[in-house]
């Protein structure tokens, strides 16, 4: 029993000295999902303002404290709101900011596609003459009026 509590005692001090610190990857693994909080649409592991920093210090400590990346990104939408993460948490939000885009330009399209067939129509209609246009007539009787005269 003894050898067993010791053998404990010495895994469990030796674990701190195996925890490796987070790397610069897996900081910015993590940034990247996130956005500055200064800057508009700038991820976070791009920027290089103070609070950019300040923000990948936090995380780089979360992560040797070993929170998993989603953790942390849940914290930083906690506190910070929908604003850091680049699509929504939220499902319902998330479907509209990615069904939104698609749904205007299917609308757009459709909206060309039907004034491009309105003109296509009206220019037709207008290269067609009217049989009762009264110019035609007229026109008609002028030429007949010079056969006659040859």
């Amino acid at each position: 029993m003894k050898t067993v509590l010791l053998a404990l005692v010495l895994v469990s001090l030796t674990l701190p000295a195996l925890a490796q610190p987070a790397s610069d990857d897996d900081v910015n693994a993590v940034a990247a999902r996130l956005y500055c909080p200064v800057c508009e649409n700038v991820p976070l592991d791009d920027c290089e303002t103070a609070a950019c920093r300040q923000w990948k210090s936090e995380i780089r400590y979360q992560l040797d404290a070993g929170q998993a990346p989603g953790a942390i990104i849940d914290d930083f939408v906690a506190r910070f709101g929908q604003r850091v993460v680049g699509t929504p948490t939220d499902p319902t939000l998330r479907a509209l900011a990615l069904v939104t885009p698609w749904a205007l330009a299917l609308g757009a399209f459709l909206s060309g596609a039907l004034l491009l067939r309105r003109w296509a129509r009206q220019r037709r209609a207008a290269s067609l003459p009217d049989a009762h246009d009264p110019q035609i007539d007229y026109r008609a009787r002028v030429e007949a009026d010079l056969r006659a005269r040859r």
